[in-house]
């Protein structure tokens, strides 16, 4: 891909990071440092990647996305209400009452949602579902999961993880945020989930390993993924929790805490935006 598409994706996943910010301030709720540490993902995979439409979420030849670690919500919202799905002004009603954005995703009430996540380490069997039906249809549909390394501590995810080896889904990409945090601390002190990527060769995953802020190394690899053949891929993306906003990032602190008025302002200015309260 050349360098100004690479630029152009960079500048949607900065605009989006912004609307995450205010999108979180506006409930008072919400997750914050895991939204944004994966929203490059979310963007490469939207604005690039899969083949989706927003007038018609249901469209047969689309491709899936599984957001497993449904608890950042906000970066699958930011992205579905910029590309069309819903108007970007519903995003401040994120965890109202009555509102069709809750806090975790609700394949019933949002468009483009595929389905409901939220409790950790069911989302990558779901995709596993998902990838053998289009198997069974003969669609050329591919599944994408997005998944958080504290995620990996659930059991049920090695069993995902060995299922989709070992019926060779070569139409499945998960992609691992890898941003070492999680409500108790450092992944790492809470339950050590590394080697991520020899666990997934393990089961027979191709794996590539990438910074998962490097936007040329995303599109990459979700090239790469889409050229393998007889084997799902993981793509083990390196992040930085709360990614853009130095006073969030790598502090587990903001894994479930919203921006405050003050913190607001100095939050947008980190992200190259100005704020008007």
């Amino acid at each position: 891909m050349d360098s100004e598409k690479i630029k152009q994706l960079e500048e949607t996943a900065r605009r989006l990071r912004v609307d995450i910010v205010k999108t979180l301030h506006s409930s008072q709720s919400g997750h914050t440092g895991g939204s944004l540490s994966a929203i490059d993902m979310v963007t490469a995979l939207y604005f690039h990647e899969m083949k989706h439409d927003p007038t018609n979420p249901a469209w047969s030849e689309r491709d899936r996305f599984v957001l497993c670690k449904g608890h950042a919500a906000p970066a699958l919202y930011v992205a579905l209400a910029a590309t069309g799905y819903f108007p970007k002004e519903d995003l401040m009603m994120l965890r109202r009452l009555g509102s069709h954005l809750q806090g975790h995703p609700d394949s019933k009430q949002t468009p483009g949602v595929e389905v409901c996540t939220g409790s950790l380490g069911q989302g990558l069997s779901m995709a596993n579902g998902m990838a053998l039906g289009l198997r069974l249809d003969g669609s050329a549909s591919r599944v994408y999961a997005l998944l958080g390394d504290g995620e990996l501590q659930e059991g049920q995810v090695w069993e995902a993880a060995m299922a989709a080896g070992h019926f060779k889904l070569d139409n499945l990409c998960a992609l691992i945020d890898v941003n070492r945090l999680q409500i108790d601390g450092e992944v790492e002190k809470v339950m050590n989930v590394e080697p991520v990527t020899d666990k997934f060769r393990a089961f027979g995953w191709n794996v590539i390993d990438i910074d998962g802020h490097d936007m040329a190394a995303i599109v990459g690899a979700l090239a790469q993924a889409a050229e393998v053949n007889g084997r799902p891929t993981a793509i083990v993306a390196r992040t930085v929790k709360g990614k853009g906003v130095s006073f969030f990032e790598n502090k587990a602190s903001y894994h479930g805490v919203a921006p405050s008025d003050e913190e607001l302002p100095k939050a947008l200015e980190c992200l190259g935006e100005q704020c008007y309260l």
